[in-house]
């Protein structure tokens, strides 16, 4: 069975830090493109950070560059984003998508995990 799932999430505070994991199950994460997305409540979804399939250096949007960090784990079947530095404007809910394939037929996602930064 086809499954991303997310964890790490939580309630910290401002300054603090999160890992975030996203385990795949009945695939290789490491043959697809990955991102994290996040949507908090009134606000479109936003991306936050990639990375191409087989690669290991991802791309971030401004709003969090210096702050997160995305990975693969190969031997986990993992992606971890490292976020450190957060603020109140991190709160939200945040998704794992993997995608690709030739005719990018592949396109999963996660359930979600909510972060929330406050004091």
């Amino acid at each position: 069975q086809v499954q991303l799932v997310e964890s790490g999430g939580g309630l910290v505070q401002p300054g603090g830090s999160l890992r975030l994991s996203c385990t795949a199950s009945g695939f290789t994460l490491n043959n697809l493109a990955v991102a994290w997305n996040r949507q908090a409540p009134g606000k479109e979804r936003e991306l936050v950070a990639f990375i191409p399939s087989g690669g290991r250096s991802a791309n971030y949007a401004d709003s969090v560059k210096g702050r997160f960090t995305m990975s693969r784990d190969n031997a986990e079947n993992t992606v971890n984003l490292q976020m450190n530095s957060l603020k109140p404007e991190d709160t939200a809910v945040y998704y794992c998508n993997a995608y690709g394939g030739k005719r990018f037929e592949y396109d999963y996602w996660g359930q979600g995990t909510q972060v929330t930064v406050s004091s």
